[in-house]
């Protein structure tokens, strides 16, 4: 996984943490979008996969990834994200639920 800026015609506030690489572009790549709303939390806003790789579990590693940055920098998450939230609720490791803001 790779932490990258998007392009600004994307999301111009807005933090992504993308799987796949293809050309550039807002929609040719499976993204997390996630933004600082503290100090040391991170609200985990949206994940995106494109059509012609749904099914494959990517939206799963990017909440994983997403999920052990949180753990390792020692940040506070709040999950925006419908998906992230069903992600948690089916992989409630410890690690996570300590890191979940409340």
């Amino acid at each position: 996984s790779t932490h990258v800026t998007p392009p600004a015609s994307c999301f111009p506030t807005l933090n992504v943490l993308t799987l796949l690489s293809h050309p550039p572009g807002c929609h040719d790549k499976a993204v997390l979008l996630y933004e600082y709303v503290g100090k040391r939390i991170v609200d985990l806003q949206h994940t995106e996969v494109p059509d012609a790789y749904r099914g494959r579990g990517i939206a799963k590693h990017l909440a994983k990834a997403a999920l052990d940055f949180v753990v390792e920098e020692d940040l506070k998450a709040h999950l925006t994200c419908w998906y992230i939230q069903k992600y948690v609720k089916e992989n409630p490791l410890p690690q996570y639920l300590e890191h979940l803001q409340p």
